[in-house]
């Protein structure tokens, strides 16, 4: 018991320390100030709450609306007839006053206006975009920049140009009989771009350098294959086993990591297209 009852070292040094803070304070005159001051709030407390606060009473409702006029702009003032407080807003029908109603064609008729005026429309665009691409100083322009090689094409050109579904570029092909980007006819298909057979989509777009690089394939093999169907029909419908399309926009669909630049490791491997290498890796997973 004796253990338990006497203090630690620390609870000594506090009360030391306490001690010592209490004589700082009354050599410092502080303990009479605070005294002073609870004093003064306890006499105000006591104060305020003998003489309470003089309270004015609630003015009844609507008092200011029966001692003031009514706030109305000039124009309502002036259709407001004597005596009354309000208009009422009513259509001529319900006043009595005789309404005529405009004539409607038949309903064939309106079909045929508003197909012939679509048309009109379409006219219209069509023959602002033709403006626009046959231009007398554009085409030779495009003509002139146009690169020799029959890759991807040299020139971007976003009213011409067909997008590749692997690169994504707009780029005129550098076909010699093209008359859509020799020319400048939007009527007219690109030669440089491949078209699917099956699902006549943006997924069957294909520029040469994509198809030879990324699935093997020329585009004049392509061009005499009228049932030729895109990498992405191919995988859809499973004609072709583990032969994917490896766009980054597929692969991410199958949650594969987009290949890059993989055309070189690809012909290392002694693979003819990334497609190749891309389908001897699915075997072996598989297996």
């Amino acid at each position: 018991m004796g253990m338990l009852s006497a203090k630690s070292d620390y609870e000594c040094l506090r009360d030391a320390r306490i001690s010592e803070n209490m004589a700082r304070m009354e050599m410092l005159g502080l303990l009479r100030c605070a005294g002073e001051l609870s004093d003064i709030a306890s006499s105000h407390r006591a104060a305020g709450s003998a003489t309470p606060r003089n309270r004015k009473p609630p003015r009844p409702r609507g008092a200011m609306s029966m001692m003031t006029p009514l706030r109305r702009s000039s124009r309502l003032a002036a259709a407001t007839p004597t005596g009354s407080t309000s208009t009422n807003r009513r259509s001529a029908r319900l006043n009595g006053q005789s309404v005529q109603h405009k004539a409607l064609p038949p309903k064939g008729a309106l079909s045929k206006l508003a197909a012939a005026a679509a048309e009109e429309a379409d006219d219209d665009d069509e023959e602002e975009n033709l403006e626009l691409v046959v231009d007398k100083k554009r085409v030779p322009a495009l003509q002139e920049r146009r690169c020799d090689s029959k890759g991807r094409g040299g020139v971007y050109d976003s009213v011409l140009g067909i997008c590749c579904h692997f690169c994504r570029q707009k780029k005129l092909c550098s076909e010699e009989d093209c008359k859509r980007c020799g020319k400048g006819d939007l009527k007219q298909p690109c030669l440089g771009k491949t078209e699917c057979s099956s699902c006549h989509s943006s997924n069957g777009i294909l520029c040469r350098a994509c198809l030879k690089v990324r699935y093997g394939e020329e585009m004049e093999e392509v061009r005499k294959n009228k049932n030729w169907m895109c990498p992405h029909c191919i995988e859809e419908k499973g004609i072709k086993k583990f032969w994917i399309c490896n766009s980054s926009l597929c692969l991410k669909k199958r949650k594969i990591p987009p290949t890059g630049i993989a055309i070189y490791n690809a012909r290392e491997q002694g693979y003819e297209s990334v497609a190749h290498l891309l389908m001897d890796r699915l075997k072996r997973q598989a297996f």
